[in-house]
């Protein structure tokens, strides 16, 4: 049975919600404890993880100023900000409302209940010192619903359109945080080259950071017996074709989840497995150094093949009913 593009679409912005809240919750709690530790300027540590967010205009207009407590409450419980763990979970379970006679019930209470406990807290949660119990709890929330959805929801195209936002979801946050970690002005160091011991314990310190905002630091401490190589944590992340969270596992187990949906609308829409495909190839004949020192693909273009992707899947399968 072909689903509606309005129930489809509801899946699919279920699934990015749902991934978005999880990685904003992942790098919040990472970044919020490395800041403690910074010796540097507190706007200057928040600004990249602003970037991936839409920038720090927004929370000037609403806070007047970027520090910890600005910059948390922004991307934790701000409901204007459409990034914050708070509106993902929001936005989620307004999508999945209209998806209850689609969804097992235990998805939806998982759902609804993580949105009453998390998207009515305030900066209480700053003054009684609990942010690491609310990024936890925003995390968890993500696993589990997706974690039922893997034991008990179909394989047919309503699991198809939720794990392809999931994993769509992925692959952009991927690439948007090592692009704000190699764009980072505070660090000359970061592709290698001559440093000083400062430097050094500096740049591992912040790229020990963007593995632990991935949960990918025991991944690769696994797999690389080096240290903390700047080239090799992003060939982990972009290339390692058995971790969940590495891009080239998105876009090929993204590709893999818009071809089950091909099949219910046999060559209908070529496009959408053409860019998906396309994305793949990049990435499995793309090399390190390519792609950090910004040849073809660079990190960029990978984004707007990701957003190509996107727009296709929306122009295919939402925009008509």
């Amino acid at each position: 049975m072909l689903l509606l593009s309005r129930l489809a679409e509801n899946l699919y912005w279920t699934g990015r919600y749902m991934e978005r809240a999880e990685n904003t919750a992942r790098l919040l709690n990472v970044n919020y404890y490395a800041s403690l530790e910074s010796a540097g300027r507190v706007r200057e540590h928040w600004r990249p993880l602003l970037e991936l967010t839409g920038g720090e205009g927004a929370l000037l207009e609403r806070y007047g100023q970027v520090d910890t407590r600005t910059a948390t409450s922004w991307l934790a419980f701000d409901l204007d900000n459409p990034s914050s763990i708070a509106s993902s979970l929001a936005q989620a379970r307004r999508n999945a409302r209209g998806l209850r006679d689609r969804i097992p019930s235990e998805m939806w209470e998982a759902l609804n209940r993580s949105y009453l406990n998390l998207c009515f807290e305030t900066g209480g949660v700053m003054d009684r010192d609990g942010l690491y119990e609310y990024c936890v709890a925003a995390r968890e929330a993500s696993q589990f619903f997706f974690g039922i959805a893997f034991a008990t929801l179909p394989r047919d195209e309503s699991w198809s359109f939720l794990r392809s936002g999931q994993l769509l979801e992925r692959a952009d946050n991927t690439v948007r945080v090592l692009q704000a970690r190699l764009d980072s002005p505070q660090d000359p160091a970061a592709l290698g080259g001559p440093a000083d011991p400062t430097w050094r314990a500096l740049q591992e310190q912040r790229w020990v950071s963007v593995l632990k905002g991935a949960s990918a630091f025991e991944a690769y401490r696994k797999s690389a017996h080096t240290g903390i190589d700047p080239r090799g944590v992003a060939g982990f992340l972009l290339f390692d074709e058995y971790f969940p969270r590495s891009l080239r596992y998105s876009a090929e187990n993204l590709h893999d989840a818009l071809t089950q949906i091909d099949l219910c609308h046999p060559g209908a829409h070529p496009e959408v497995l053409r860019l998906s495909r396309w994305l793949v190839a990049r990435l499995q004949y793309a090399r390190t150094d390519d792609i950090l020192e910004r040849r073809s693909p660079s990190l960029p273009e990978l984004l707007v093949e990701i957003n190509r992707v996107g727009a296709a899947i929306d122009a295919a399968y939402f925009q008509q009913e």
